[in-house]
C-alpha cells in the first residue's frame, strides 16, 4: 500500500495497493473513521468529503496480515480572515494602546499554517495614519500600534488577496489637562465651575468624568466631587470666610481661586 505524503483538504486522493485478492481498508482521521472492502492490486480512492479537516490521517489494509501508512493533511488555500482588535474603545496619545491578529481559514474552517501576507491599514475618517504588511507565523498575523491624538473612530482593516475584515476603535479624550476655574460668592456660598475640560490634546473630556472642588478656609476643608456635564463641571460650596479653592481630576491639578469672607 502506497499513500501521498501529503494533501490539501477537500481534495481526493488515491492510495495504490498490491497483491492479489480482498481486503479490508480503514481510514482514520480528524473527524472521519471509514472501513471498505476493496480488491488488492487496485488503487482505493478517498473522496473530497473524508479529508476535509487539516491533520494526521492513517490508512490499513488488512488481508492475512496489516499494513499501515499515514500522511498529513493541510489546509486549502484561505477563503476566511478572522480579525480580532483590542480595545474597542481607548484614549487618545497611548503608546502600543491598538493592537489586532488575523487568522486565514480555509473553506473547512481549517487554520492556514502556511506563511501569508496580511495588510493591516488604519485610517482616520479619509486619512491614512498607519500601514503594515505582515507575514502569518502559525497562522498569526498581528500588529501593534499607539492611539492617535484626535478623539473619534478608527477604522482598522485587514486585508489577504480578495479576503478583507474591518473593525472600529473609538478614540476618546484622554485624563483632563490644564484645568482652569472661576468662581463668585452667591447668597448660598460660593458658586464654582470649570472652563471646558479638555485633555493635554485638546479633545473635549467626556460628560461624566468626575471633578473634584476642595475649599480650604478658618474652619477646615471640604471637598465636592462633580461630574462634568456638557463639557464643564460645577460645584457649589458653603464657605462664609476667605476660602482658597482648588481643583483636581485624576492626576491633573489645575489653578487655585481665593474668595473673599461673606460681606
Amino acid at each position: 500500500m502506497h499513500a501521498p505524503a501529503s494533501a490539501i483538504a477537500g481534495e481526493e486522493v488515491t492510495i495504490s495497493t498490491n497483491g492479489s485478492g480482498k481486503a479490508t481498508f480503514y481510514l482514520l482521521g480528524p473527524g472521519v473513521s471509514r472501513k471498505s472492502d476493496v480488491s488488492l492490486g487496485s488503487e482505493v480512492q478517498l473522496k473530497a468529503q473524508d479529508l476535509q479537516n487539516a491533520g494526521e490521517y492513517f490508512a490499513f489494509l488488512c488481508s492475512d496480515t496489516c499494513r499501515s501508512s499515514s500522511f498529513y493533511v493541510t489546509a486549502a488555500k484561505p477563503a476566511s480572515l478572522t480579525f480580532l482588535v483590542h480595545p474597542s474603545r481607548v484614549p487618545v496619545g497611548q503608546g502600543d494602546a491598538v493592537s489586532g491578529v488575523a487568522l486565514p481559514f480555509d473553506q473547512f474552517r481549517n487554520l492556514v499554517l502556511t506563511p501569508e501576507t496580511v495588510n493591516f491599514h488604519l485610517l482616520e475618517g479619509t486619512a491614512s495614519v498607519f500601514s503594515r504588511s505582515s507575514q502569518t507565523r502559525d497562522g498569526i498575523a498581528w500588529f501593534r500600534t499607539a492611539s492617535q491624538k484626535s478623539a473619534g473612530t478608527l477604522q482598522v482593516d485587514a486585508s489577504l488577496g480578495d479576503l478583507s475584515a474591518r473593525r472600529a476603535v473609538q478614540q476618546v479624550a484622554s485624563d483632563p489637562c490644564n484645568l482652569r476655574i472661576k468662581g463668585e460668592r452667591t447668597k448660598a456660598g460660593i458658586l464654582v465651575q470649570t472652563e471646558p475640560v479638555r485633555d493635554c490634546a485638546g479633545n473635549p473630556v467626556p460628560d461624566g468624568t468626575i471633578v473634584s472642588f476642595t475649599a480650604t478656609d478658618g474652619n477646615g476643608r471640604s471637598t465636592v466631587d462633580a461630574p462634568i456635564k456638557q463639557g464643564v463641571a460645577r460645584a457649589q460650596l458653603e464657605a462664609p470666610g476667605a476660602t482658597v479653592i482648588s481643583v483636581a481630576s485624576g492626576v491633573a491639578m489645575g489653578n487655585e481661586l481665593r474668595i473673599g469672607a461673606q460681606p
